[in-house]
């Protein structure tokens, strides 16, 4: 019996083509990737329906300083597809002869996704992961150049799939056939992919490019506004989001506080000068409850060291012209 080793995002796509594999012998497992702009929940919920085990790995850091950098740039918004998947299918590969699987296999659908799964597009994936005879794409088989597992016999290609374009009526026949009950909708699960966020990130990585995965964590909390071009202000919107950016801190960091007033917590990441904390003072000091009193006290932790600045609440007009979109 042969091994196979899947890339699975939890996905209609990913899922279908690890069953297409079971269903025909092949020992299936999968492997899910965790970064700040997708994680592995989905995968996982996939992978218990389908019974499938499952590797969850982190590839945060590395997949961060690609995409400061990708080699076949980016879709529509910061989403480097080639790059991304051409990395998934290497750092997959490296678990595939670690571990003795026999290939490595995904739910890429020829012509799927226009940019990013014509055909130059998949051999292009292929080529820069390193593994290129030792990728397989189960759903689109049938319609893509034979593989070397076709030709060894590792699976039978007669039982692949030639499903090809973009409609996904084909798929979702298939997972009501084959007992697929829930998946989610196409689309989604990469913040990259999202204009809302994007914008935070190129702002991010145009004025901080040594920017690390705490940086981009703290993008996905609260508001965000750009001081000067040496600090930025991440601002908590609840009481949630306030604790996810208090557990975030770093020695480095400025963390602002109202003394006197219930309101939002705020981070300063950078090099802001005192200028820029009056003014990271004043915008949080305006969505506190102090907002309408025309002093307030917040108070600045860095490290060991506290001390408080005493600021006037800055108009919401101010305030919004700061505000990274």
């Amino acid at each position: 019996m042969s091994k196979a080793l899947g890339l699975l995002s939890g996905g209609l796509d990913s899922s279908l083509a690890a069953l297409a594999l079971q269903r025909q012998g092949v020992e299936v497992s999968c492997v899910a990737f965790a970064t700040p702009f997708f994680g592995a929940a989905r995968a996982q919920k996939a992978a218990r329906q389908m019974g499938i085990p499952l590797i969850v790995k982190n590839i945060g850091e590395v997949h961060l300083e690609m995409i400061k950098n990708p080699k076949y740039g980016y879709g529509r918004n910061l989403n480097p597809c080639i790059d991304c998947h051409a990395m998934m299918f290497r750092l997959a590969g490296e678990i595939m002869q670690e571990q003795g699987f026999d290939f490595l296999f995904s739910g890429e659908v020829l012509g799927q996704r226009p940019m990013s799964q014509n055909l130059c597009a998949l051999k292009a994936v292929a080529n820069y992961s390193g593994h290129p005879e030792r990728i397989l794409r189960p759903l689109s088989a049938l319609v893509l150049p034979i593989t070397p597992m076709e030709e060894e016999g590792l699976v039978d290609r007669t039982r692949l799939l030639d499903i090809k374009g973009r409609t996904r009526k084909r798929q979702e026949a298939l997972a009501k056939e084959w007992g697929l009950i829930e998946y989610p909708n196409s689309g989604g699960g990469c913040l990259l992919t999202e204009k809302s966020f994007t914008g935070r990130l190129k702002d991010l990585l145009d004025h901080h490019p040594s920017a690390s995965v705490v940086d981009a964590e703290l993008l996905k909390l609260g508001r965000q506004y750009r001081l000067s071009p040496l600090a930025k202000l991440t601002l908590g919107r609840n009481q949630e989001t306030n604790q996810a950016i208090s557990d975030l801190v770093r020695c480095g960091d400025v963390l602002l506080l109202s003394k006197n007033f219930a309101g939002p917590i705020g981070l300063v990441y950078g090099r802001p000068t005192e200028a820029d904390l009056a003014k990271a003072a004043a915008i949080l000091a305006a969505y506190g409850k102090g907002q309408n009193h025309p002093q307030v006290e917040v108070e600045l932790r860095q490290g060991e060291e506290s001390r408080t600045l005493q600021v006037t609440p800055l108009d919401r007009e101010t305030v919004a012209s700061l505000i990274i979109e």
